[in-house]
């Protein structure tokens, strides 16, 4: 398995002299496309129904259970990164920190997948979802991630948008009203102008 994960690696990764091109798009993707996640989720919330912002808290739970399961493999089980042994070439700077799974995909997949269990949302967590792919190709390009990092961000993303998804009548649902009355003081200036829904 790992044989066959370098391989895949190694043809994925980017060469020994990428296109300047290709390495803004591909470092966009791997760094900075990482801001849409709590960007969508913002807006969710701001202009979203009491529906969709119910979904927005789900997702958000979703998220950092991915995280969770992500921290608990690290402490049992460690895997290197391709640079820490020297295979491919990276193009990005990173802490030297185990790589299975890839945290950023997790987070990514977790709320993109949260989105897609629910209909008023579903077309968001397709695009989300499909768009995922190309920050996981941007990772392994990039050189700081391998293939089965991916393929486990995406199980362990599934995993916790179906448990939060089980759980939302007793963590979703007791929470909504506190989250809500919050809302309600924070943005009531932004409220009365309609800027906000309420």
């Amino acid at each position: 398995m790992e044989s066959l994960n370098q391989t895949l690696f190694l043809h994925l990764n980017a060469g020994p002299h990428p296109s300047l091109w290709t390495l803004v798009v591909s470092g966009f993707l791997a760094e900075v496309a990482i801001g849409l996640i709590p960007l969508t989720l913002l807006v969710g919330w701001l202009r979203g129904t009491e529906s969709t912002r119910k979904v927005v808290l789900e997702a958000v739970a979703s998220g950092v259970l991915a995280i969770a399961f992500n921290q608990l493999i690290d402490l049992v089980w460690q895997h290197p990164r391709p640079f820490m042994i020297a295979l491919g070439h990276t193009y990005l700077t990173h802490a030297a920190d185990s790589s299975f799974p890839s945290d950023h995909l997790s987070l990514w997949w977790a709320v993109s997948f949260t989105l897609l269990l629910h209909p008023g949302t579903r077309l968001s967590g397709m695009v989300m979802s499909v768009a995922g792919l190309s920050v996981a190709w941007s990772r392994i390009y990039m050189g700081v991630h391998f293939p089965l990092d991916m393929a486990g961000a995406a199980v362990f993303a599934f995993v916790s948008a179906w448990l939060c998804l089980f759980a939302r009548t007793w963590l979703i649902e007791p929470i909504f009203p506190w989250v809500a009355a919050l809302h309600r003081k924070l943005f009531g200036p932004l409220i009365s102008r309609g800027w906000v829904l309420e």
